[in-house]
């Protein structure tokens, strides 16, 4: 009985350690990680940048976007895509 309880016991640590192994990032997914964010971030920081350009543009408060305001918002629709694009194949490769 109590060898079949130290078995189960080993077992159960040698069961927990693997798991907790498993759950760690290697160095390169964890650069990759930090890339991937940067480059989140800049897409964010120049999409933010483009929409207060389109902003600016609109010089009457009337409530009605300019033509040029809604280019500058789905331009940076797209420029916050791309970066969230490249970001998760950034993450991809280093998960490799």
């Amino acid at each position: 009985m109590k060898t079949t309880f130290m078995s189960r016991t080993a077992l159960a640590a040698l069961a927990a350690a693997s798991f907790a192994l498993a759950g760690c990032d290697s160095a390169k997914e964890n650069a990759g990680e930090d890339q991937a964010e940067n480059v989140r971030d800049a897409a964010e920081a120049t999409a933010d940048a483009v929409e207060a350009t389109g902003a600016a543009m609109d010089t009457q408060m009337d409530g009605a976007d300019p033509a040029v305001e809604d280019a500058a918002e789905n331009k940076a629709e797209a420029i916050r895509e791309s970066g969230e694009a490249k970001a998760d194949a950034i993450e991809e490769k280093a998960g490799d």
